[in-house]
């Protein structure tokens, strides 16, 4: 989504040119392109698909609605896996048409969990829910905190469900880092994503996020949170810009792998004393890169 205006034979032509060894793909691109043939296509040239987003809107109240989304789950599911990575993103999805219980709402996805975590499992796939910053919660998640994602999570064992750490969605929470530590010492940490906070914000807010080191996150903190939580996955970036859409694709690929690059460069100096990391900021022994969602 970062460079959505490149089709996916341009998108990995792009990734393999630049150095960029990781993609979090979306579900809308790679079911027009395919998903035998996007799967071929990513594997030939060497990639890992670090995540598929998106499952989830699991909070409808209508019984075929609600039927009609776990159906869409386990597909989103068997798409993972055929895809070969090993975490579907959840969104929890917002109120219902009418509807004010934000509690109510969730413990809906938690019922859909029950069905669908087994399922994933059975795939080789973990769910990953993402708690989206409050002013998405009324009509696209209404998992607003990391500590309400946990809540969920809990529920069910760490190898099945867990969480996305987005920086543009949790970097006001006072909490977070407490909640990071304690999602990472049970192994729930299941995605990490970078994105800025600029403002204003533009209309309908959803296309806001800021390319990295034009906004108000640290980005270092952040950093220093999750590897302090023992995180060695990859981290991904992930940006909904007009702006850089309407930007030439490869170029705006190359210029946030580039500012990355220079974030996780500059996590060496997070290391605690006698531990090394390699030139992508990662500990050593890790599996940490940079990858595009």
């Amino acid at each position: 989504m970062t460079v959505k205006q490149l089709s996916l034979p341009e998108l990995v032509r792009a990734c393999t040119d630049f150095g960029v060894t990781g993609v979090g793909l979306w579900r809308e691109p790679v079911q027009a392109y395919g998903v035998e043939k996007a799967a071929r296509l990513v594997r030939e040239a060497g990639l890992t698909v670090t995540t598929l987003c998106r499952g989830g809107f699991l909070t409808a109240t209508e019984p075929d609605a609600r039927a009609a989304a776990l159906a869409d789950n386990r597909r989103a599911i068997e798409e993972a896996a055929a895809l070969g990575t090993d975490t579907l993103v959840l969104v929890s999805g917002g109120l219902p048409p009418g509807a004010r219980d934000l509690a109510a709402a969730r413990e809906r996805v938690a019922d859909a969990l029950t069905t669908l975590a087994p399922y994933a499992e059975a795939h080789g796939v973990r769910l990953a829910v993402e708690p989206l910053h409050p002013m998405f919660a009324a009509d696209r998640c209404v998992v607003s905190t990391l500590t309400q994602a946990l809540d969920l999570a809990e529920r069910f064992p760490a190898h099945q469900v867990g969480v996305v750490v987005d920086t543009y969605h949790l970097w006001w929470d006072d909490r977070a880092p407490a909640e990071i530590a304690r999602a990472g010492a049970a192994g729930r940490v299941h995605a990490f994503q970078l994105a800025d906070w600029t403002t204003p914000l533009p209309a309908g807010v959803l296309n806001g996020r800021g390319q990295l080191g034009d906004g108000a996150i640290d980005f270092g903190a952040w950093l220093g949170y999750v590897t302090a939580a023992g995180y060695t996955g990859p981290v991904e970036v992930e940006l909904f810009n007009e702006e850089l859409w309407a930007r030439e694709g490869r170029e705006v690929l190359e210029e946030t792998f580039r500012r990355a690059q220079r974030i996780l460069n500059s996590a060496t100096t997070l290391a605690a004393p006698g531990e090394s990391y390699t030139a992508s900021g990662q500990p050593q022994g890790g599996s940490g890169g940079i990858a595009e969602s």
